[in-house]
């Protein structure tokens, strides 16, 4: 409305409108499908590059039964029953609940453990964890504000795959025999 008089005043020049020469069509290329981006929050890719892994049982997840695990385990739902991880870290998340006993070479609890727990290194209870049952472990820490009902055995840590066996021990303390009527003196 406000231009409108500056457009009329314009001379307008004619002048055809001006087509782009047609072009030889390159092939086309196929293109690349995009790749398939990760749902895993980037906190959690570090935990899971580690070797071997760590599985996850999530908070909408119920389980009822035994679990025995090759691998670090993460647990933020429900679970019934026993966990054994002899050889791995245990974490119960903030929202897990166990019922169980409980087995393995680390036990990190942020949640809820009903059960009576081993852990052959170390055993953390976290701020605003809870655990009724009795502890058998190496080390412990209990931060302040969790809730622990139970006894805690402190373990010494298994020694005997560094040390050897006392058979092997006097076997090598003993002198070796000779052989009858060997000369010894050369």
């Amino acid at each position: 409305m406000w231009n409108k008089r500056r457009d009329e005043e314009q001379p307008q020049s004619f002048s055809p409108p001006v087509t782009p020469a047609p072009q030889a069509q390159a092939p086309t290329q196929p293109k690349k499908e995009a790749t398939a981006v990760s749902g895993i929050p980037v906190g959690r890719m570090e935990m899971d590059s580690k070797v071997g892994g760590t599985a996850t049982i999530g908070k909408a997840v119920k389980i009822v039964g035994q679990i025995h695990s090759k691998e670090d385990l993460f647990v933020d739902g429900d679970l019934e029953g026993t966990v054994e991880a002899l050889e791995h870290k245990l974490t119960i998340g903030p929202n897990g609940t166990l019922h169980a006993t409980v087995k393995a070479r680390e036990v990190v609890v942020l949640g809820t453990i009903q059960g009576n727990v081993e852990a052959a290194d170390k055993m953390e209870i976290r701020k605003d964890a809870r655990l009724v049952g009795d502890i058998r472990t190496a080390r412990i820490v209990i931060e302040d504000g969790a809730y622990f009902k139970g006894s805690i055995d402190i373990v010494k840590p298994e020694i005997a795959k560094s040390a050897p066996k006392p058979q092997a021990q006097a076997a090598a303390a003993a002198p070796t025999p000779v052989a009858a009527g060997a000369d010894t003196k050369r």
